[in-house]
């Protein structure tokens, strides 16, 4: 009965229009590959114009790139209104763009700080903003990629955190002011996947490495970033509101109270104890490096769109 269910309110994409942030690696590219192969028509929008048209031409002609900053409002009007003129319209939007500072607050610029809150938050609001009025002509979707660090913490991920909590809220609040519309809204919590910007982090802070690893259950469980996009091509055309990578991290999103509780911190506070002085000293030991070698979104960027 559940499976009739689904059938009955799914959306295909075929045909639809698709705009995703953060296009040109990582869960975007693999997103855009899984969107044009259920027949969507993609707007690929990214700061790395070699390998987001890489991405496009892989995908075919009857795809699209545009190179857009996330934090630039201009930018992303630019990119929606091209690919309006290129497909006629927007069916759905994917905030996806996101970067991960290799601080903490303690040994973080004000730059890297304010620069996470800028792409990951801000960045998705942005998109939403940008695309919305679009979305809401053809009662569309708008999937925010938010993270299980929305209702998790960890030393190291201060801001990141911060953001992708936002992230959730966002959507809970953007949701109820365009349901009258017929427009549907959801976020995705992944955990780990395996994407540059993970294995980036990880590479530079052996310590997080190894704190991730002791993690229990989904919140230290590694996810392929072909798992991932599958899941989330999935919400593009059932349209729920919730994603969790695994799925078994949403029992950790309904016992988010229990999670970041004062018995859980009291353990955690233990922990941190000893791993935040290491982890400072690898941060250290970048000498100055503040996000991944991969995080072109870290650079503040004036470029207009392509």
């Amino acid at each position: 009965m559940a499976n009739l269910r689904r059938q009955r309110v799914r959306t295909p994409l075929a045909g639809k229009a698709v705009l995703i942030t953060g296009a040109a690696r990582g869960i975007g590219a693999e997103l855009a590959r899984k969107a044009a192969a259920r027949g969507a028509r993609v707007a690929l929008v990214g700061l790395e114009p070699e390998q987001v048209a890489a991405v496009a031409d892989e995908l075919g002609p009857e795809h699209l790139w545009v190179e857009a900053d996330v934090t630039d409002a201009d930018a992303l009007a630019a990119a929606v209104q091209r690919t309006v003129d290129t497909f006629g319209g927007v069916d759905v939007v994917v905030a996806n763009a996101g970067i991960a500072p290799l601080t903490t607050v303690m040994t973080s610029s004000a730059h890297a700080l304010s620069r996470t809150i800028e792409v990951n938050l801000i960045g998705a609001m942005l998109t939403a903003h940008a695309a919305l009025p679009e979305v809401a002509r053809r009662k569309g979707h708008v999937l925010l990629i938010s993270s299980a660090a929305a209702f998790t913490v960890l030393p190291g991920m201060s801001a990141y955190c911060a953001a992708k909590a936002g992230v959730e809220r966002f959507g809970d609040a953007l949701r109820l002011e365009v349901a009258y519309r017929g427009v549907t809204v959801a976020s995705a919590h992944p955990t780990w996947i395996d994407t540059d910007m993970v294995r980036d982090t990880e590479a530079a802070l052996p310590t997080f490495a190894e704190t991730r690893k002791q993690l229990p259950g989904p919140l230290g469980a590694y996810t392929s970033v072909e798992a991932c996009a599958e899941a989330l091509v999935e919400n593009l055309e059932t349209r729920g509101r919730r994603v969790f990578v695994p799925r078994s991290v949403g029992t950790v999103a309904a016992l988010r109270q229990l999670v970041t509780g004062v018995v859980a911190e009291k353990l955690a506070m233990a922990v941190s104890a000893k791993k935040v002085p290491q982890l400072e000293r690898d941060i250290a030991a970048l000498n100055g490096q503040e996000f991944g070698r991969n995080s072109v979104g870290a650079r503040t960027t004036n470029k207009p769109a392509a």
